[in-house]
């Protein structure tokens, strides 16, 4: 949900191949902040059958699921994960059996997405930077790679990106704000940006030993971003990937 326009939000959309697609925003990273949820149903009520899951709040408000999570998580065509802190973001849903729910959709074809934390989920290792200096956190694995955000925005993130993988961190992914991953099954099939000089990059150690990185071209979706009827809104930097067998899905 960038604040500038709807370019990733629309894409993330088309992916689902759905006319009137059925999206759940999980805000656990933000606490489940009211202003996020709010923010999420403005920007996705109008095309989608909208809803949310909040595991902080009793009260969840209109469009909100507490019964059967995992039933209602599976019958999504799409899963909205909000940004914030992943650690935070975690734990909530491993002690709320989510971490296996979502690894179930993935499996059956439920795209997935979301900026910051909502990005750094689905990877086996992610850098994390909330509350402190930058550190490594193990995702849910969904994708065999590292995974660092706020690329261009967070220079730290860089020097600090570099060191960990050079220290062993599996290799991986990095992106800037407004670019998004779009993975099939664990493989990286497309580089896409909300800005026309948005990238991503791909980061792991040389045969000596060294760190490297490599720019990865991104599609500016601006310029031939994908048709949608109605049209819709989307993500951050990537959403997560899907089985060969199943829908396409991203990371953002």
């Amino acid at each position: 949900m960038e604040k500038d326009g709807s370019l990733l939000d629309d894409y993330v959309l088309s992916l689902t191949g759905a006319r009137r697609p059925r999206v759940c925003f999980l805000p656990t990273a933000s606490g489940d902040a009211d202003h996020y949820v709010v923010r999420f149903y403005r920007r996705f009520s109008g095309d989608c059958e909208a809803s949310h899951v909040s595991l902080f709040r009793r009260d969840q408000g209109t469009g909100g699921v507490e019964d059967n999570l995992g039933k209602h998580l599976l019958a999504q065509d799409l899963v909205y994960v909000g940004g914030g802190n992943v650690v935070s973001m975690l734990g909530a849903w491993r002690a709320h059996g989510l971490d296996a729910i979502l690894r179930k959709a993935w499996r059956r074809g439920v795209v997935l997405c979301g900026p910051s934390a909502g990005s750094l989920c689905w990877f086996e290792q992610a850098l994390s930077a909330f509350h402190g200096a930058p550190r490594p956190v193990r995702g849910l694995g969904l994708l065999p790679y590292s995974n660092c955000v706020h690329y261009d925005a967070e220079p730290a993130r860089r020097a600090e990106y570099h060191r960990f993988v050079g220290d062993g961190m599996r290799p991986g992914f990095a992106v800037e704000d407004g670019v998004a991953l779009r993975f099939g099954g664990t493989h990286l099939e497309d580089v896409v940006s909300s800005r026309p000089d948005g990238s991503a990059y791909l980061v792991e150690v040389d045969p000596d030993g060294r760190v490297s990185e490599t720019r990865l071209k991104a599609s500016f979706l601006g310029a031939a971003g994908p048709s949608r009827t109605p049209g819709g809104s989307g993500g951050g930097v990537p959403a997560a990937a899907r089985k060969r067998s199943a829908r396409e899905r991203v990371p953002a």
